[in-house]
């Protein structure tokens, strides 16, 4: 957890960046995040050339630049964050913008190839670079923890149907995933990296020794028990993800590096197009793709067309995940409700893939207000692994995620998650087990699912399953029947009184 000081610093620099005139979060983390490289780039640098003055070896690092008068190589110290924090605001504003800038985006081309610097008043700029030099992000669960406070703030609606997944939501997928150090995990639609970053956290934690762990909470994620063979699978061949959103490719890529992962695997990709065709290519698949918004039909690959024939993105991006995952690999998505019960050919279509060609392991309905303020679409959690066999499908209905489902989005008491991580795992093992009358989950054969036409929403089997267990027990069952005397009586006597 980030420090509370640490929470209240970067609060004030917000509040600085809005009445400096730069009010859009998605603008402010951008801006951030280009200082944070270069603060990064420099601590980078210094270590470096520790490290070669101990050893007698002479290091020319990027600093060094070849003079246009002189045409000599020479040190630029003014350009180092080192030197440049401690100059005036009149001094610095100028120098960082027309010069240290420029030559930033030369070193970091992928990263910074388009990026532009908003900052127009000296004042914040110093402000910005005080505030962040005062900070240690020579910790790593500190950059990346500060790193994730200031993705919270991006409370925005993107446009092609993009936004923010709740981290509590990510985290209940990766929980219900189990992902290991040997998985290779992909997001085609990353935004943030937010499902990678939550990855890489819940492998650190689950390979760090238990004794730093603090009444249930991680003192400090450190992965005591990975082989250096399982750090560079962790480091560089482990978290990829593609989008074609500049300004969220940055942020991933910022995100990823904060957290010490290879930020070169965050990939400008659109994952429908036709210039992506990976396949058979990973072991586990997290994501929360764009439900709508512009699509290149002429752009569409091929073999997601030849699978499902549609111009729905959701559809497209289902099997997408089909043709990425490794025989035996593991995908966990979220969709709009219409997936699971839309009557087109399409949406037949790869339920029918899912049902008949993975093995469907669950369905977890979630209720619409989870994405509020952004979005009030109802959604549902798809569990499925690839070239496995289908029998039953395990169904859950989430009420609450832990908060109240308007726009304010305030804590409440109830929250569903642990049980439906927690039942998800039992059930995965045990596919014989019957839920009490309290539990919201029960299991649904697949026989039933396809003379439904592979319908998948959970009004379809709710009252089947709930049927069954009145027939089952005769005594529930008469209670039932006194309810619905008791309700219809009521009725008659409002009608009665209507009429009268």
């Amino acid at each position: 957890m980030l420090d509370p000081a640490i929470k209240s610093k970067i609060d004030g620099l917000w509040n600085s960046f809005w009445s400096g005139g730069i009010s859009n979060p998605l603008t402010v983390i951008e801006q951030m995040s280009y200082l944070i490289f270069i603060k990064k780039f420099d601590d980078k640098e210094l270590e470096k050339e520790k490290i070669s003055k101990g050893s007698n070896v002479h290091y020319e690092g990027p600093f060094f630049i070849v003079d246009k008068i002189s045409n000599k190589k020479i040190m630029k110290e003014e350009y180092r964050w080192n030197v440049f924090r401690n100059f005036n605001s009149d001094t610095l504003f100028p120098l960082f913008t027309n010069e240290i800038f420029p030559f930033m985006k030369t070193l970091a081309s992928r990263y910074l190839e388009d990026a532009i610097f908003l900052i127009q008043k000296p004042s914040l700029l110093y402000e910005a670079i005080s505030t962040l030099d005062s900070i240690n992000l020579d910790d790593s669960d500190v950059k990346g923890d500060l790193y994730e406070y200031l993705i919270s703030k991006l409370s925005i609606s993107g446009v092609n149907g993009q936004f923010r997944t709740p981290r509590h939501i990510i985290r209940m997928m990766v929980e219900l995933m189990d992902p290991s150090i040997e998985d290779k995990i992909m997001d085609p639609a990353c935004g943030t990296a937010g499902f990678l970053v939550n990855s890489l956290e819940y492998i650190l934690e689950k390979y760090t020794d238990k004794a730093l762990l603090i009444d249930g909470e991680n003192f400090r994620r450190i992965g005591d028990q990975l082989s250096e063979e399982n750090w560079m699978h962790f480091n560089e061949k482990m978290f990829f993800g593609n989008d074609f959103d500049n300004s969220m490719l940055r942020i991933a890529s910022m995100n990823l590096d904060l957290h010490g992962v290879s930020m070169d695997n965050i990939r400008p990709i659109d994952s429908l197009s036709s210039s992506f065709d990976e396949e058979n290519m990973y072991s586990l698949v997290l994501a929360n793709p764009p439900f709508k918004g512009s699509l290149d039909e002429n752009d569409v690959n091929k073999s997601l067309i030849n699978m499902v024939k549609t111009k729905k993105t959701e559809l497209l991006f289902l099997a997408l995940m089909y043709r990425i995952l490794d025989m035996g690999g593991r995908c966990a998505c979220i969709v709009p409700d219409g997936v699971l019960f839309g009557s087109s050919k399409a949406h037949k279509d790869i339920r029918r893939i899912l049902i008949e060609d993975c093995e469907l392991q669950g369905v977890v309905s979630m209720p619409s207000g989870i994405f509020k303020p952004y979005a009030g679409v109802s959604t549902a959690v798809l569990i499925f692994q690839k070239g496995g066999e289908t029998r039953k499908v395990w169904f859950y209905d989430m009420e609450s995620d832990g908060y109240s489902l308007d726009d304010k989005r305030t804590p409440v008491e109830h929250d569903d998650i642990p049980d439906i991580v927690g039942s998800f795992k039992n059930c995965l093992k045990d596919k014989n087990l019957v839920p009490s009358k309290s539990d919201k989950w029960f299991f649904v054969d697949k026989g039933t699912i396809v003379e439904n036409g592979y319908d998948l929403s959970i009004n379809k089997y709710k009252e089947v399953e709930y049927e069954e267990k009145i027939y089952e027990d005769p005594k529930v069952k008469l209670a039932r029947i006194r309810e619905l005397e008791v309700e219809i009586m009521r009725e008659l006597e409002e009608l009665e009184g209507m009429i009268e």
